[in-house]
């Protein structure tokens, strides 16, 4: 039997509006802990203003709306089932026919655009908006800096070298680097340049160098050759595609950067020695949100379906919260290995989602089929 257009609409509408009303609910709740506590830090600092505040927990909002999403679909999910199973509209629709995967089919829409939404919408706008945040939380509210300062960190890169040919490498070495007047300045730098069959073809020595714009600028520079004395001093540019905001944004925390520029990013990490694991993290998070709200779609139904002469509503309702949080808390576990490389950061991002649509599925089944 094919589920009406009206009746489609309407079970789609009491979801969509429902979802909506608890995660805008959720997300004001955390925003308002966010907001204490940013008074809190600026209460320590006399000269911070206070309006600052209000514009830090603000810029959070997209952020703090993408993180709650998924539980807002299962909780709105839940009272919207609860309501219609209260009121019997669903033991109707049941009666004209209707199986519970057919009533099912527009919520589950509703979730999976809401998910493609928020990952190809408010993703970007969440990383702006967080990444201004944070640049402003850096500013004036923490002490001692941050990554981004990189004062007296050793610097590794590994970058394509266009000086060689199209396969040629320059790993660049500096064991002091310090950001000044908005340039990045290495100290004791050292450059391997290496050709496409691994062969060191020559060696840069240098005590003084900075990132430019399409190159590093190397000053005094030695290049020594194999089976060659070196050669006298002078300066050297060595091409890249680097640049200063790049190198800051490989320190920086993935959710300053959007879902649309992340795999070109990743790709940059890696050509040039640094650590993409966070970020293709990630980036995996964000394709399987879609699949995972739709999840907690599923989830919230199979848990508040029950009849209510059958008795046990209550039980089933609080088994269904405490089935999201249990998947949150298997999210974050597996985060934290997809972090430290013990899982791959697909099967880090995807095995929770995988897990929950698996009990989703069964609950289902066992409700409708019996």
């Amino acid at each position: 039997m094919v589920v009406s257009v009206t009746l489609s609409l309407y079970i789609a509408r009491q979801f969509i509006l429902s979802v909506l009303a608890m995660t805008a609910s959720l997300t004001g709740i955390v925003c308002l802990f966010d907001f204490i506590d940013l008074l809190r830090r600026v209460a320590t600092k006399p000269d911070v203003p206070t309006s600052l505040v209000t514009k830090i927990a603000g810029l959070h909002i997209p952020y703090f709306f993408m993180e709650i999403m998924p539980f807002g679909v299962l909780l709105g999910g839940i009272i919207c089932f609860w309501r219609l199973t209260r009121s019997s509209e669903l033991v109707v629709a049941r009666a004209a026919g209707i199986s519970a995967w057919q009533f099912l089919a527009a919520p589950l829409a509703c979730a999976l655009s809401l998910g493609a939404l928020t990952t190809a919408v408010i993703s970007p706008l969440s990383s702006v908006m967080y990444g201004r945040a944070e640049a402003l939380d850096e500013q004036y509210l923490r002490t001692g800096g941050g990554p981004l300062t990189m004062s007296g960190a050793s610097l590794w890169l590994r970058q394509l070298d266009s000086g060689l040919d199209a396969r040629g490498v320059a790993i660049l070495h500096s064991r002091d680097t310090h950001l000044k007047d908005g340039m990045l300045q290495i100290r004791d730098v050292s450059v391997f340049r290496i050709d496409r069959r691994d062969h060191l073809i020559l060696r840069i020595e240098a005590p003084f160098g900075q990132l430019e714009q399409g190159h590093w600028r190397l000053e005094q520079a030695r290049t020594l050759r194999p089976d060659e004395m070196a050669g006298p001093p002078e300066t050297v540019m060595l091409p890249t595609d680097l640049t200063l905001n790049r190198v800051q944004e490989s320190f920086a925390s993935p959710d300053t950067l959007s879902v649309w520029t992340l795999p070109g990013f990743i790709r940059l990490l890696e050509r040039s020695g640094f650590s993409s694991i966070r970020h293709r993290l990630h980036f995996e998070a964000l394709l399987a949100l879609p699949i995972l709200a739709g999840t907690m779609a599923l989830v919230a139904a199979g848990f508040s379906m029950r009849p209510t002469r059958r008795g046990g509503v209550a039980k089933m309702i609080g088994s269904g919260v405490a089935a999201g949080f249990l998947l949150f808390t298997v999210s974050k576990v597996a985060e934290q290995f997809g972090n430290s490389g013990a899982l791959p950061p697909l099967l880090a991002a995807w095995a929770p989602t995988g897990a929950g649509l698996c009990l989703a599925v069964s609950l289902l089944l066992h409700l409708e089929d019996g």
